[in-house]
């Protein structure tokens, strides 16, 4: 598991990309649109970068595939959570802790592009174990 000071580099490097990315695209567009720029930009960065990853839930010792998807996974530790929406809701906070819970990972970053400056649609949250 990453350490605090990688994860906040991880971190600090996604904020990066999806300002470079929003300011090169701005608001407005798809959640895939945004998510495959901002995979891309994290890649030119030399980052190692999943995009769509499966996450089963395990239930009373049973692994359940139930079409849970990660948008992107960076080094395996922090979650980023791409959204295209007119305000982040409660909901979407609990599906990015939920994903954290169920993962493993300890950082995760709700990034909501259609803001009209993406510092203010960036939510970070942090899972206790």
């Amino acid at each position: 598991m990453a350490g605090p000071e990688v994860l906040n580099e991880l971190a600090r490097q996604a904020v990066d990309s999806a300002i470079a990315v929003h300011s090169a695209l701005g608001p407005g567009l798809l959640e895939s649109t945004h998510q495959a720029c901002l995979a891309h930009e994290l890649r030119k960065r030399g980052l190692e970068v999943k995009i769509q990853v499966g996450l089963p839930v395990v239930y009373d010792g049973v692994r359940l595939e139930l079409g849970y998807r990660i948008d992107i996974l960076i080094a395996e530790s922090v979650i980023l959570e791409i959204k295209s929406i007119d305000a982040i809701a409660p909901i979407h906070r609990a599906q990015l802790l939920s994903y954290l819970r169920l993962s493993g990972c300890r950082l995760g970053l709700l990034m909501n592009f259609n803001v009209p400056l993406m510092k203010d649609g960036i939510v970070r949250m942090v899972n206790g174990l």
